[in-house]
């Protein structure tokens, strides 16, 4: 059996994360999308699910306060969510893919084993994440979790001095602020070498291969050999803005948008 898919959402949804939604459907995943409103417009087949009983809204707190409308801050809503899906892997709920990987195949995992891809030359991404419910990488979140200052127990030298410098200063005492990605990519990959499961990394191509290049994927261009390299499970699409953007004519959004339909349900929270 294929594992479920799970992600978490927070607000609107723009038309190219409908789209990567229904191919991760189209690969015969069971898909959800936690969150803490209904989100309107999903696509046909992806459930809804309540983020409160994963995560409360409160946590964001501890990352920073609100604005006065309630609003989250800044990039509040990207760390989140790196704690948002190791509390999933605490549950055993699927993989973890983010709303703009668009799968081209499906994803086949061993449950007893990692599942990540390498992004950069050294370093992984969270955006296509799993892990079994007990691995040190799950265990050493839970744990930074409970604290309220959340300051990692891996947290690399240079931003150890960064954040006590911005705290000397009087700029801020949360190490949240020093870097969006403190929780994501950079945590992932030093936990994974810490606990010497670096070894599970799949190839950057297996789902960046457009990653840091989003013209790839939002400008015409010869894409045949991205739709056929056997290694290309799926693409993390980096929108940087072009989410709204009209698909151009020949371009592999284009295709996308083509082959995996442009049918959505009302938006109504659906059990799972």
């Amino acid at each position: 059996m294929l594992p479920d898919i799970v992600t978490f959402w927070h607000g609107s949804m723009d038309a190219l994360r409908q789209t990567c939604l229904r191919s991760q459907v189209a690969a015969g995943h069971k898909v959800t999308v936690y969150s803490f409103d209904p989100i309107p417009g999903l696509p046909d087949g992806v459930g809804n699910a309540e983020a409160e009983a994963v995560l409360p809204h409160s946590f964001s707190q501890k990352l920073r306060p609100a604005e006065r409308d309630g609003s989250w801050r800044d990039w509040t809503i990207l760390q989140f969510s790196d704690f948002f899906r190791m509390r999933l892997m605490t549950q055993r709920a699927g993989v973890w893919l983010d709303a703009d990987v668009l799968l081209l195949k499906p994803v086949q995992i061993d449950p007893a084993k990692p599942y990540f891809a390498w992004e950069r030359p050294r370093q992984l991404g969270n955006s296509v994440l799993y892990l079994p419910q007990h691995d040190p990488i799950v265990r050493a979140f839970e744990a930074l979790m409970k604290q309220d200052e959340l300051t990692p127990d891996w947290l690399a030298l240079r931003h150890r001095l960064t954040f006590a410098m911005r705290k000397l200063r009087g700029k801020s005492d949360r190490l949240s602020d020093i870097r969006i990605a403190i929780y994501g990519p950079a945590a992932l990959t030093a936990l994974a070498r810490r606990e010497g499961e670096l070894q599970y990394a799949l190839p950057k191509r297996s789902f960046y291969a457009v990653h840091a290049e989003p013209k790839l994927f939002f400008e015409p261009s010869d894409f045949s050999r991205t739709l056929d390299d056997p290694g290309i499970i799926g693409l993390h699409i980096s929108p940087k803005g072009r989410g709204k953007e009209t698909p151009i004519p020949g371009s592999l959004y284009a295709w996308a948008t083509e082959r995996f339909g442009q049918r959505s349900t009302s938006g109504k929270r659906e059990p799972i």
